[in-house]
């Protein structure tokens, strides 16, 4: 969602550095330019105003330090204003006080309150909190039925509500039940009904809840895709209910980011959460100086590592380590490290991640994009159609094998062969690598023209040139016609 407004301020902060030095006729020119960069990202016009005037004071009363670019010193006040924008510190739940705690989510019809309650009991799950999913929305058809699919999903308990209940006395016998023995919930998470837009009627019914189960958090669910209506309508409810908190979902998005970048200054209520895809795993905790760096272009490592640490077990890795260094890796290893590697995202948000890439990013994200989710999902495939045997012992996969294979892989056995093929080079790439301890010797052990071009994982385009197929390089030719001619002597 920050792409373009990244990709616009990278060019400006250029500009910036043209001069050698800071003066007020550069700076007000490039400001103009971040003013404007701002406005077509749809951030709220005053909310624009104060943040460029206070980079201007800052720019203009700060001592130029020798030998520093004045762009990289322009960057600096920049993240320092975005990240003061955005919040400043994380924001964190309140989950204080007596038991359960109760967060209620609200919002207007289509918001993603629904998945939203989903994904954050997720996330509390994983901080070793017992949440409690409770469905209060009784007027949109299957409402009900849908937080019940999800917490089902989960393994999460929910509230068995029913259209011919009251949410208020949802709210309440929810409150009940968490406290019983058989679900002992330390968090509730209460999925309220929305609307197609703010009025008195739905105000009333929440304003009701809230009476009577005093949560600890209001989060107010938002489309980040509506831009400045999103903070217009965040600001009428927090007017009558009191926000505490702002998710906001759809940031995986093509759209303008003006929400994400207004709604703290605009309403003072510090976004908690941002949903980044549609899995119930892609919710985020918002860190504004983790936000404010991917928008400069700075990368965002921390967040990379985390989510890399979820899917990764260190004990596993160790064991894995020790296959690949004495050639045991199997197919059945390499299908569970393709899908800890999902767990992580897209190509592209990890790329995202990355500090440094700046216009190579998309060009990488261009050259291996969908074709290589599409041929990573079809080496899924094949790999699924092999019997365990198969998976742990490559080795077996004769001819009637394979063909078997593509069948069940809907692929054609030339594709099968090509998997296979390149599993045994990055196989034996693997041992080359982890026979030293930086991996270094290995490589340069390896023949001439067998470092990956594009990647070393079966399925990825240039996998193929990889390292030698198993035909005679051109050393080994020469080794042989040597051989042929003291045979005839």
């Amino acid at each position: 969602m920050f792409e373009r407004l990244s990709d616009r301020l990278s060019g400006v902060f250029r500009s910036f550095g043209r001069g050698g030095r800071l003066v007020e006729e550069n700076v007000q020119g490039g400001l103009r330019e971040v003013r404007l960069a701002l406005l077509e990202a749809d951030v709220n016009f005053m909310v624009v105003k104060d943040f460029v005037e206070r980079v201007r004071e800052q720019c203009l009363g700060q001592e130029m330090i020798k030998g520093v670019n004045p762009a990289r010193q322009v960057v600096k006040i920049v993240h320092g204003e975005l990240v003061a924008l955005l919040g400043g510190e994380t924001a964190r739940l309140n989950l204080q006080g007596r038991q359960p705690a109760v967060i209620m989510l609200v919002g207007l019809q289509g918001s993603g309150k629904t998945t939203s309650a989903a994904k954050i009991a997720n996330l509390l799950r994983k901080q070793k909190l017992r949440p409690y999913l409770v469905p209060a929305d009784v007027y949109r058809p299957a409402a009900i039925e849908q937080l019940a699919v999800l917490a089902k999903q989960l393994d999460i308990p929910s509230f068995p509500s029913s259209i011919d209940m009251n949410p208020v006395e949802i709210a309440l016998a929810a409150m009940e039940k968490a406290r019983g023995e058989d679900i002992q919930a330390t968090v509730l998470l209460l999925d309220t009904a929305g609307r197609l837009h703010v009025d008195e009627t739905l105000m009333e019914e929440l304003s009701a809840i809230k009476a009577a189960v005093s949560p600890q958090e209001i989060l107010f669910v938002a489309d980040a895709m509506t831009g400045q209506d999103a903070v217009t309508v965040a600001e009428a409810f927090n007017g009558r209910l009191g926000l505490t908190g702002v998710v906001l979902t759809k940031m995986d998005g093509d759209a303008r980011c003006g929400a994400a970048l207004s709604i703290h200054a605009v309403t003072g209520t510090p976004v908690k959460f941002v949903g980044v895809g549609e899995k119930l795993s892609e919710m985020d905790i918002f860190h504004p100086d983790r936000i404010a760096g991917r928008i400069l272009g700075m990368g965002d490592v921390l967040t990379l590592v985390e989510k890399a640490q979820s899917a990764i077990n260190a004990e596993e890795a160790e064991a894995l380590a020790r296959k690949m260094q004495k050639a045991t890796f199997d197919l059945e290893d390499f299908r569970t490290q393709m899908r800890r590697i999902k767990k992580l995202g897209s190509l592209d948000g990890i790329l995202k991640m990355i500090p440094g890439l700046g216009g190579l990013r998309e060009k990488l994200a261009e050259a291996s994009g969908a074709m290589r989710e599409k041929e990573l999902a079809h080496t899924e495939a094949i790999i699924n159609s092999m019997t365990m045997a198969e998976r742990c012992n490559p080795d077996m996969l004769n001819g009637s094998r394979r063909v078997r294979i593509a069948g069940g892989a809907g692929v054609t056995v030339a594709q099968v062969n090509q998997m296979v093929r390149q599993f045994e080079q990055m196989r034996r790439m693997m041992k080359c690598m982890m026979a030293s301890k930086a991996g270094l010797t290995g490589m340069a052990n390896l023949p001439h023209g067998a470092m990956p071009s594009t990647g070393m994982i079966p399925g990825f385009p240039g996998m193929e040139h990889a390292l030698p197929t198993g035909r005679s390089s051109g050393g080994n030719k020469r080794k042989k016609k040597e051989r042929r001619k003291k045979n005839k002597r």
